[in-house]
């Protein structure tokens, strides 16, 4: 079994302990010694990741939900195809079809299959 290394992060410049687990566990999967402590690690894989992921699966007024570790999503004006007020919506709207504001989305029936991902509307339990 191999001795705790220390070393230093290439971002902070801090002193950071590699542990003899830590490094056997990186040998056990081919990985090469750390050059960031776990803080500038965790730093970068949220800046790399847009976030995280614990926003899989929560929803949006659109419906969509979960951003997939993508930043804010990118909103466009258009005119509601109904009433003629100012929407945001999450997409390039195009000519050739309708787009509608919140409430006359809500009013046609949109939205309404209780927001998709593992809505299971009753029944038996899977267990």
């Amino acid at each position: 079994m191999s001795a705790d290394t220390t070393l230093t992060c290439r971002d902070c410049g801090q002193a950071f302990t590699f542990t003899s687990g830590e490094q056997d566990f990186y040998a056990s999967r081919g990985f090469s010694e750390p050059s960031r402590c776990p803080d500038c690690r965790a730093a970068r894989k949220a800046q790399r990741d847009g976030g995280s992921y614990d926003s899989y699966g929560s929803s949006s007024s659109y419906g969509g939900g979960g951003g997939y570790g993508r930043g804010q999503r990118e909103m466009f004006s258009a005119t509601c195809s109904s009433c003629g007020k100012e929407a945001q919506v999450p997409f390039q709207p195009s000519s050739d079809k309708p787009v509608y504001c919140s409430d006359c989305f809500q009013q046609r029936g949109g939205n309404s299959r209780g927001g998709g991902y593992g809505g299971r509307s009753g029944g038996r339990s899977r267990y």
